[in-house]
């Protein structure tokens, strides 16, 4: 049976004492409210892995991810973090390929595909992000083109190593834009995935991968989207950065 995962990432923001204040909160709500059998990562700034850990000691339903790792194990990549690194500090999980990380920072499927490699060797869960722009939606390129994304970063990895990855699709457009993917386009691409899974590693992996929702999901529209069959879960951006909202966005999953 698959996992049931709500991640946030909270990107670029928050200083420390608001970072503490934030975690602090949504464990303390995820521990009064939250039953059901959803696991939740929190992916802050890397700066402070290290400082929230603590506050997640003794917690067995919210665990620590990073947003990205470099694709080499060490090396004069000034400002990068490796995967290494996060596992020397007990880090689980990982964010790899996001859609800012490919526009901004100009990822390729190949590099990811050494990220991908790198985090697995090192004991971490990618949570590996895909997903089209509206251009490429428009013009009905879309489903090859996140298809290919998933060939060209996963599919040199054995089933066993598969089994360890986390796919989140994420409709750029839908990204900071107020636009939403309705509960029926979500589906129909979370079920396209799941079938090129299944094409090369067979049903029965692509039945047990979890992939996550990653397009401006929050309060009002989680439960509508997480109730379709092939979402497990979601990748939360500005949604995350509220303790309250984030806390009922796992509820909706749970």
């Amino acid at each position: 049976m698959r996992k049931k995962i709500v991640a946030g990432n909270w990107k670029m923001n928050k200083t420390l004492d608001e970072a503490v204040a934030l975690v602090s909160e949504v464990v303390n709500m995820i521990s009064d409210e939250v039953t059901g059998d959803v696991d939740v990562v929190l992916c802050p700034p890397s700066i402070y892995l290290t400082t929230l850990k603590p506050y997640l000691e003794g917690q067995t339903r919210v665990a620590l991810g990073a947003q990205n790792c470099h694709e080499k194990a060490s090396g004069a990549y000034t400002g990068e973090v490796s995967a290494p690194m996060l596992k020397s500090i007990g880090v689980p999980y990982v964010i790899l390929g996001h859609s800012e990380r490919r526009q901004y920072f100009g990822e390729t499927n190949a590099q990811l595909a050494e990220k991908v490699t790198s985090a697995l060797a090192n004991g971490l869960t990618p949570i590996f992000c895909c997903g089209e722009s509206l251009e490429q939606r428009q013009t009905e390129v879309h489903l090859d083109f996140v298809r290919t994304q998933l060939t060209e970063s996963l599919f040199h990895l054995s089933p066993e190593q598969f089994a360890n990855i986390v796919i989140a699709y994420e409709p750029i457009w839908a990204i900071g834009t107020g636009l939403t993917a309705t509960s029926e386009q979500a589906q129909e691409m979370h079920h396209i995935l799941r079938q090129h899974l299944a094409s090369h590693y067979g049903q029965e992996v692509a039945d047990n991968t979890s992939i996550l929702y990653g397009g401006s999901a929050n309060e009002k529209n989680a439960a509508e989207i997480f109730a379709r069959p092939d979402v497990d879960g979601g990748l939360i951006g500005g949604a995350s950065l509220k303790s309250r909202e984030f806390t009922n966005v796992v509820k909706a999953r749970q």
